[in-house]
């Protein structure tokens, strides 16, 4: 897996790229020192994880995530622990304590690769999910067959996805980001970060705040399209 380290303290970059030193799994293509930095870098190397500080000067990790439309797998490092709940709102996959213990990173690797196994392994049997194919969906102890064109929207909730089709709301153990490379992109548009739509279920669309455009969902739904998707989202539906 492709990692970038964001921290503006260069020994703590150079501690984690140590204890990381073992683990053959994980390839550190670069390092951020802030925000804007990291922006640019992800930007431009589309790593599949970043190890992200929370403080730091100017803005924090938590404004990174919310600037970038698709997140890659975040595994929080800092020093405070007031910020675990809140960590895990933004899709986090893990959240380290510094300094980092190497039997904490150990687990947390292994689970990153564990499920990144599995990912590779579903896409290799389905590469993409077309809107008339069927999905078996999960939710405790209820279970449905689902026919994705009824799906008409998926909500990025920590590590799960609620999907939203006729009066149901399942909760599946997928990342948005997973679901968006499977997804077929002539039905399914990635609004934002925490959102990803049915075409076929709009409704109506208007401008929002910042360039962005506000989507209604029949059934009276309404997701913001943010101003660097609405962008893409212009150019896929104009002659």
């Amino acid at each position: 897996m492709r990692a970038i380290i964001i921290d503006d303290e260069r020994l703590a970059r150079v501690e984690l790229r140590r204890l990381l030193s073992p683990y053959k799994e994980i390839n550190i293509i670069g390092e951020a020192v802030n925000v804007e930095d990291a922006i640019s870098k992800i930007s431009d190397l589309k790593p599949d994880l970043i190890f992200l500080d929370i403080q730091m000067p100017g803005k924090n990790g938590f404004e990174l995530l919310e600037e970038l439309d698709s997140v890659p797998t975040v595994i929080f490092t800092t020093a405070y622990d007031e910020y675990a709940l809140k960590a895990f709102e933004y899709n986090a996959m893990d959240y380290l304590l510094k300094p980092i213990e190497p039997k904490r990173l150990e687990a947390t690797i292994k689970k990153i690769i564990e499920i990144n196994r599995k990912n590779i392994t579903d896409d290799s049997d389905h590469p993409i999910l077309a809107e008339d194919d069927q999905v078996f969906v999960k939710d405790g102890e209820r279970c449905w067959f689902v026919k994705l064109s009824t799906v008409r929207l998926f909500e990025s909730e920590g590590n799960y996805v609620r999907l939203y089709f006729d009066d149901f709301k399942p909760l599946i153990l997928r990342t948005l980001n997973y679901l968006d490379e499977r997804l077929d992109s002539r039905t399914f548009f990635r609004a934002n970060r925490k959102h990803i739509i049915n075409l076929k279920f709009i409704e109506n669309i208007e401008p929002w705040m910042n360039g962005g455009l506000l989507v209604k969902l029949k059934g009276g739904v309404k997701i913001e399209v943010s101003r660097r998707q609405a962008i893409k989202f212009k150019d896929m539906l104009s002659l």
